[in-house]
């Protein structure tokens, strides 16, 4: 009897001890730390675009014509000693093109009209003093003073026609189109002889959708960058704006001067225009990527001693990637921008670094 009671015993015991082996330690804490990257809240600029594109044009173009028939002559470059070629730079003034014409030159008769106007002049001088003296009728100072300013007209209107057998540049500027012609070739009246342009400044001629015609104004800053060259980006403002809608293509002309004094950008070069349609100034901006939208609700997941609290904010301007945040951030403070997709509020987290 005693050796059943003492087996029953020690098979209790067993049974005991082996079933609490089984039961998990309830007085342990654990917790899950989820890895997360940050970035610290801080002030910047933001400006907000309307994107377009277009093809800039020279301000300053002219396409210079013979006035007359004449004999071809194209003179030399004072800079290289050698006749003007495409893209040489010409002073305004400077004389790129002669045109020869002995006959014409001789109809002018410059010389016999510089001494008419000087016996002019002097008859003018002689009626004067004679009519102050009472020894000339005012009839016959007037006669002398007509025949004076006519002479002064003829010889204005000679040095006028003389001066178009000179073609000269209007303003300072770079030849981009010369017109070949064999020196003592004989050309007719308005042929184009060569083109000058000056590129410090361009125009930019763009069409944008109607919907934006009351968020754009004159003297609005404009970023212009070529596609040939991405990382030069020039600055430009809106010169002039179409009251009219184009009733087809639903849009309205806009113009753009651009500054272009390092000649980056060349005349005819198709462009993108960010057009500045708002801005401001020492404002919180945050990557537009990180934030999360529920039900209308934007929120972000800001880091406080491991928590990541999950915090609604109220934002501004946006562009592309980034948002201005008016409200709900302050700076210094650290918000999740990885690892926040599987987060809640209140979650542990491990900050990499």
């Amino acid at each position: 009897m005693k050796k059943t009671r003492l087996l029953f015993a020690m098979l209790t015991a067993a049974l005991v001890i082996g079933h609490s082996c089984k039961q998990p330690d309830l007085n342990v804490e654990t917790s899950i730390e989820v890895p997360v990257g940050v970035v610290e809240v801080d002030t910047s600029s933001l400006e907000e675009f309307i994107n377009t594109t277009g093809t800039v044009y020279p301000i300053k173009e002219v396409s210079l014509e013979s006035e007359m028939a004449g004999k071809y002559r194209l003179q030399n470059n004072p800079a290289t000693g050698r006749p003007y070629i495409l893209g040489d730079k010409v002073k305004a003034g400077a004389i790129i093109i002669k045109l020869e014409d002995e006959e014409y030159l001789n109809n002018l008769r410059i010389k016999s009209k510089e001494v008419d106007l000087e016996i002019s002049a002097q008859e003018f001088d002689k009626q004067k003093s004679l009519y102050e003296k009472g020894g000339a009728t005012l009839r016959e100072l007037k006669n002398a003073e007509i025949g004076f300013i006519n002479s002064e007209y003829d010889i204005e209107s000679s040095q006028i026609n003389l001066a178009k057998m000179s073609v000269r540049a209007p303003f300072t500027g770079v030849i981009s189109e010369l017109p070949y012609f064999t020196n003592g070739t004989k050309v007719n009246a308005a042929t184009v002889l060569v083109k000058v342009i000056n590129y410090s400044m361009l125009y930019l001629e763009t069409n944008l959708p109607e919907k934006y015609y009351g968020n754009v104004e004159k003297d609005y800053k404009v970023y212009v960058t070529s596609y040939t060259s991405p990382l030069d980006t020039l600055m430009g403002q809106i010169s002039q704006i179409s009251p009219a809608i184009d009733p087809e293509a639903r849009t309205f002309k806009c113009l753009v001067n651009v500054a272009n004094t390092a000649e980056k950008i060349l005349p005819g070069m198709f462009v993108k225009a960010d057009l500045v349609i708002n801005s401001a100034e020492n404002t919180i901006v945050i990557p537009k990527d990180i934030i999360v939208t529920r039900n209308r609700t934007r929120t972000v997941f800001v880091v406080e001693r491991g928590v990541a609290n999950e915090r609604e904010i109220t934002t501004g301007l946006e562009t592309a990637d980034r948002v201005e945040v008016i409200a709900g951030l302050e700076s210094g403070e650290s918000v999740v921008s990885k690892g926040f997709e599987t987060l809640r509020d209140k979650s542990r987290v491990k900050v990499l670094r």
